[in-house]
């Protein structure tokens, strides 16, 4: 629902909304937008590739990736040939986050049981980087029929499709993304993001134990949060869309409601939420950048029912001013 117009906008409108939103980030120059694939009724977004490739017509220079590709349940062959179309629209800026997620409905929407969980994600992004790497491929595993010197087409524009890994904070998962030469996407919502450094630091050590070079694998940092003109108008307008959202969800998983002193603590310092003025959320990647030594940060603005008109505001101030303190002051770190 609409907190502004008291109205839920239906499928169709929250997707050209949606559009419409990755069109003004590359407007306001941003680097990457994801788009993340969901399988429930509050989420509108259940096919990602359909609504980037939307987005590929609008933009001409940012990257377009999900967030994630819940690559378990999905085939490995659609998902490449999916995003090596939309590589090709967009002549090059197609990338692919895959990852388990965070749901778990489009395991028995697609056929799969949860008792597979680990292995199935394990087989299939094999496949996935395989059908990568060769256009005739030969493959065989426990839950897709093989493949046998069988061609993959489209190829994409670029050489060879980014893929990106996403966890959730688990240190096998790290060292499968660093031994497979894989870029790592961490989603932080919640505690204290300095607690993730060690993972980090796992994943860099676990890259030069697998003989390759740590400064060529880039981390993502992946957090809610929310931009407005001022501090208190950036809290006030995030706090009840955020806490709608993660009072559903922690009702389904035994979690207690949120609080508002439980929100202005993780809107701290040194919380996870990264909600403020377009300086104060600078500063506080900046903070992260010191400890994480990331190369890439996405924040998820479009968390439960806010209006569309400050969803365009928030990207407009996040790209207009965040983003040029954190290109200078990066540039100027030197690393």
């Amino acid at each position: 629902m609409d907190t502004a117009t008291g109205r839920a906008p239906d499928a169709g409108q929250r997707l050209r909304d949606l559009v419409e939103e990755i069109a003004l980030a590359d407007a306001v120059g941003l680097d990457v937008f994801g788009v993340g694939e969901h399988h429930r009724p509050d989420y509108a977004v259940s096919s990602p590739a359909v609504v980037l490739a939307a987005a590929a017509g609008r933009t001409k220079r940012i990257k377009l990736t999900t967030a994630v590709t819940v690559l378990s349940s999905d085939d490995p062959v659609r998902v490449f040939q999916d995003f090596a179309t939309l590589d090709q629209i967009s002549e090059g800026r197609a990338e692919i986050t895959a990852g388990r997620g965070s749901f778990i409905e489009s395991f028995p929407l697609f056929g799969y049981n949860l008792d597979d969980y680990n292995e199935l994600f394990t087989e299939k992004l094999d496949l996935l980087l395989k059908l990568r790497d060769e256009e005739r491929v030969s493959w065989a595993g426990r839950h897709r029929p093989a493949l046998d010197d069988q061609a993959i087409y489209p190829r994409p524009y670029q050489k060879k499709l980014p893929i990106w890994v996403a966890i959730g904070g688990t240190p096998s998962s790290a060292a499968r993304a660093a031994r497979l030469g894989l870029p790592m996407a961490v989603a932080i919502i919640g505690g204290e993001p300095v607690r993730f450094a060690p993972l980090l630091d796992y994943y860099r050590d676990q890259a030069i134990r697998a003989g390759r070079d740590p400064a060529q694998l880039p981390i993502s940092i992946n957090s809610h949060g929310f931009v407005a003109e001022t501090t208190d108008q950036a809290a006030d307008d995030f706090f009840l869309p955020l806490k709608s959202v993660m009072d559903r969800l922690g009702a389904e998983r035994g979690w207690a409601p949120m609080t508002r002193a439980d929100y202005d603590q993780q809107r701290g310092p040194h919380g996870a939420l990264l909600v403020g003025s377009p300086e104060q959320v600078a500063e506080k990647i900046l903070f992260q950048h010191t400890v994480f030594r990331h190369q890439r940060f996405l924040l998820q603005v479009s968390v439960g029912p806010m209006s569309h008109a400050k969803v365009m505001k928030a990207i407009e101030l996040f790209g207009t001013r965040t983003a040029p303190i954190v290109r200078a002051e990066v540039a100027r770190r030197g690393y």
